[in-house]
């Protein structure tokens, strides 16, 4: 849920190599559905494209993962044989998805799996080759697959190729395996005014509270202006009814039955808190017994030297992860 700005060699590179290069380019859009960002590799030789969808996590947007998003699909630009498209979605109660009507309760982890299923239908798009979800999405990426495997979405949908969780635990999170920082957080944004009378005033009131400053600082730029004061650039109690079903719901079926020609990958961060022992030993045994793609295979991928977040602890090694291991769409 935190994020920090990071400014590395490593980044600064790709963005340099984005602006100079004429194929790669982003556009933004909102549909009735959810909005989204595009992020695109467009070589011109290539005679198929494929798409992955972005999703972001608790209190975030897709901006969170334009820089990933766009090293990435230089990266593609280069090793793959098919032209990428990304849709950086902001889930239903985050980002410019806030502002669109029709999107209703209940806010759970089926009802926003199903946005994206919406959102493939009315822009015309082809089922999703990837989705790549960090925290949240992680988990909503997982129902997801779940339900395109099931056919909830009808017998055009097919199951993403690959799916990348990042730093997303499968099964339900108990209150006694969790420090309650996100919980704190939550409860603290409920009981603040509305409106929030300013970003500093924001800031120093979370510090005051015993919050990090730097957590603190990005809760603040969650925050939009309205007047002479500010609001949420989120919808605060849907986005607790997410938290909710998030913690309640468990996918440990899906990967022991994951559906064929598929494979779900797994990055768990080395230093996050998100982890105990039990559930990374049931990870790691059902990924030794699910190896073939054909039948549906399970990976694991540790990423060194990063907390929870992931993109911005350590976005370099977290690009090689996914880079070298992302879908080749051999047509």
């Amino acid at each position: 849920m935190a994020t920090r700005t990071l400014t590395n060699r490593f980044e600064s590179r790709f963005l340099i190599r984005l602006l100079e290069s004429p194929s790669l380019f982003t556009s933004s859009r909102s549909l009735q559905t959810l909005a989204y960002e595009e992020v695109r590799t467009s070589s011109g030789d290539r005679k198929h494209e494929s798409t992955a969808l972005i999703l972001h996590g608790l209190l975030g947007s897709s901006r969170n993962w334009r820089s990933f998003s766009r090293s990435l699909a230089s990266s593609l630009s280069v090793s793959s044989p098919s032209d990428w498209k990304m849709m950086l979605v902001d889930l239903r109660n985050h980002g410019r998805s806030t502002e669109v009507e029709g999107i209703n309760p209940p806010h759970d982890l089926v009802n926003s799996a199903k946005d994206l299923a919406d959102l493939v239908k009315a822009s015309g798009w082809n089922w999703p080759d990837v989705v790549i979800g960090h925290s949240l999405g992680g988990k909503v990426a997982l129902q997801f697959m779940q339900s395109c495997a099931r056919g909830d979405y009808g017998q055009s949908a097919s199951p993403p190729k690959q799916l990348w969780v990042l730093d997303s635990v499968p099964g339900e999170v108990k209150a006694e395996q969790s420090d309650g920082e996100v919980e704190k957080v939550l409860m603290t944004l409920q009981s603040l005014p509305s409106p929030i009378p300013s970003r500093k005033w924001l800031v120093d009131h979370m510090v005051e509270l015993g919050f990090s400053r730097s957590l603190s600082e990005w809760i603040g730029t969650n925050l939009k202006r309205s007047g002479d004061s500010e609001t949420w650039a989120f919808n605060l109690d849907g986005a607790v009814q997410m938290f909710e079903s998030y913690r309640e719901t468990s996918y440990w079926s899906l990967l022991e039955n994951p559906p064929k020609e598929t494979e779900i990958s797994f990055v768990i961060a080395e230093k996050s808190d998100r982890w105990d022992q039990d559930t990374t030993t049931r990870l790691e045994r059902i990924a030794k017994q699910r190896q073939s793609v054909s039948d549906g295979k399970v990976a694991t991928h540790v990423l060194r030297n990063s907390g929870h977040w992931v993109h911005t602890d350590n976005p370099k090694g977290l690009l090689e992860i996914v880079s070298s291991n992302f879908l080749s769409t051999q047509k």
